[in-house]
């Protein structure tokens, strides 16, 4: 998903600071909005960007990102899509009303065929103004198996759900939580995320077995990554006489960042584990090293496991929803019980130890990315979608 680090790259502006492509010639194209959070912490804002920029390269579609402002948006970053000629505009994101009335101002504006609601909450602001203004097709697009949903959000979800044309979970894992939530089983379907795999097939990385015996974690730092638990499993490794250097890519909150480092002074891993921050280089740091690991709580697809498996890693995964969908244990990958430190540490010495069994795990999990998580699957399904809605009459609950 671009590379997980650089899935954290864009920003935003106010309605009106930016401007919406204008229709090329001929007849006119179904017009596509994807409104997503612009605090870009997440896999939904770059999928929702590549899906932008998708139906820019296809031309069949005419899509615009619109982006919900955070006290962490990056004008920077805005500026950067702009100067990649992705359509972005940014409405305000202070309190729900104004992201609605200037989202139902922007589609009026518009006038979208299709109004795509990226993840949560953004998916119910988005869907209300789809429906103030008119909007005659919502798309609400679940990036995660596990978000904060009280009793009254679940209840407006169900009533929006009612509204709604498709209702798309970014893995079959998160398919069947939006049907334990009680949405209507003919309109929800899973379309799988999926990565830019132009980096690791430009050149064959080379086995497992003769790479750097580093592991790599590439994530944000947030609540949902269990970061703790791999720094816990390589302190048991040390204790098995295995001390291999330690890479974390990926920038957070200091509230979260401060209790690793010292987490990981206290369990004498300094000099051992790097905090990286922000890396650019995510393909080449992958391919470079022997195991990929993505410790966590909970899931949709995660971007950045893929992305270790397409660089042919040893992929090692907690077995939570979405990452159960990715790895199948000892046929392309490892799965350990999630804040397991003793059963990751296992699967570690294994993967470090066993060179035939790293090199087999390496190359199935390069062939199952390559074959199945690629953007061109992912933009063909959702565009196969959006024409399809486009053609038909406005949804009616």
């Amino acid at each position: 998903m671009p590379t997980t680090q650089a899935h954290e790259q864009h920003a935003g502006m106010d309605p009106g600071e930016g401007a919406a492509r204008a229709p090329a010639p001929g007849p006119r194209r179904p017009r596509v909005l994807h409104f997503v959070t612009g605090g870009f912490s997440s896999g939904s804002v770059q999928v929702a960007i590549q899906l932008v920029n998708a139906g820019l390269a296809g031309g069949r579609v005419e899509p615009l990102l619109v982006l919900r402002r955070k006290r962490r948006t990056d004008p920077a970053r805005v500026a950067e899509l702009q100067e990649a000629g992705t359509p972005v505009r940014v409405v305000p994101g202070w309190t729900h009303a104004a992201t609605i009335a200037a989202l139902v101002r922007l589609c009026r504006e518009f006038r979208p065929d299709v109004f795509v609601a990226h993840g949560f909450s953004e998916h119910l602001w988005g869907r209300y103004a789809g429906l103030l203004a008119g909007v005659p097709h919502l798309v609400h697009v679940e990036h995660n198996s596990r978000e904060r949903y009280t009793p009254w959000r679940r209840a407006q979800t169900r009533w929006l759900a009612a509204r709604t044309s498709r209702i798309v979970g970014c893995s079959e894992g998160v398919r069947q939580v939006l049907l334990a939530m009680g949405m209507p089983p003919g309109r929800t379907i899973a379309i799988p995320n999926g990565i830019r795999i132009e980096p690791f097939a430009a050149a064959t990385p080379p086995p497992p077995s003769r790479r750097v015996p580093g592991v790599v974690m590439v994530s944000r730092l947030s609540r949902q990554k269990d970061h703790a638990t791999l720094l816990r499993a390589v302190a048991l490794l040390g204790q098995r006489g295995l001390r291999p250097p330690v890479l974390l890519a990926g920038q957070g909150k200091p509230r979260y960042l401060r209790p690793l480092q010292k987490l990981s002074r206290e369990l004498g891993l300094d000099g051992q584990v790097r905090f990286l921050g922000l890396c650019r280089n995510v393909p080449e740091l992958l391919m470079e090293h022997r195991v990929c690991v993505l410790a966590t709580h909970y899931e949709g697809m995660p971007l950045a496991l893929i992305e270790g498996m397409a660089a042919g890693c040893v992929a090692i995964g907690s077995a939570v929803v979405g990452v159960r969908e990715l790895l199948e244990d000892g046929g392309n990958g490892l799965l350990v019980p999630e804040s397991d430190p003793g059963a990751l540490a296992d699967a570690l010495a294994v993967a470090l130890q066993d060179d035939a069994l790293a090199d087999r795990l390496g190359a199935a999990a390069r062939e199952e990315a390559m074959a199945r998580y690629t953007r061109e699957r992912m933009n063909a399904r959702y565009e196969a979608m959006f024409l399809e809605l486009a053609a038909a009459p406005p949804f009616r609950a």
